[in-house]
């Protein structure tokens, strides 16, 4: 949600892409693509984005950390990237997601998200459950 130098962006994913690979994840047995090349999560980011409301996101502890580590000037980016993670998790019908503690509430925005699109238009998205871990 911060601007980044376009190189020290490219530089980024190249070494992200290395330490996924480093970490034993097998590209002959799963799909690694950038996101960014995927049009259709920034398009569901949007759909998802006029059927939330704001008031819902303001009340997301990450926001209000990270806005106050931003002299209470958060971006629009830093506000809707909820509902952008939310679209990442629908988009595939994921029914299980794995997250960490501090992501239990952004996951439970993308179950009521999900909700409410499947109330409005019929049973399309899974509610997805979140997969835990100790470590």
């Amino acid at each position: 949600t911060m601007p980044k130098e376009p190189a020290i962006l490219r530089q980024n994913i190249l070494d992200t892409t290395a330490a996924i690979l480093a970490c034993g994840i097998d590209p002959k047995k799963c799909f690694l693509f950038r996101q960014s090349l995927v049009p259709e999560h920034a398009e569901l980011a949007w759909i998802l984005g006029c059927l939330t409301n704001v008031p819902r996101l303001l009340r997301l502890p990450q926001w209000k950390m990270k806005r106050a580590s931003q002299n209470s000037e958060g971006t629009v980016g830093l506000l809707t990237y909820p509902v952008l993670q939310a679209a990442d998790i629908l988009l595939y019908k994921s029914t299980r997601v794995p997250v960490g503690e501090d992501q239990v509430l952004h996951l439970e925005l993308a179950q009521d998200i999900a909700q409410h699109f499947n109330k409005k238009y019929g049973e399309f998205f899974p509610v997805p459950k979140a997969i835990l871990s100790e470590l």
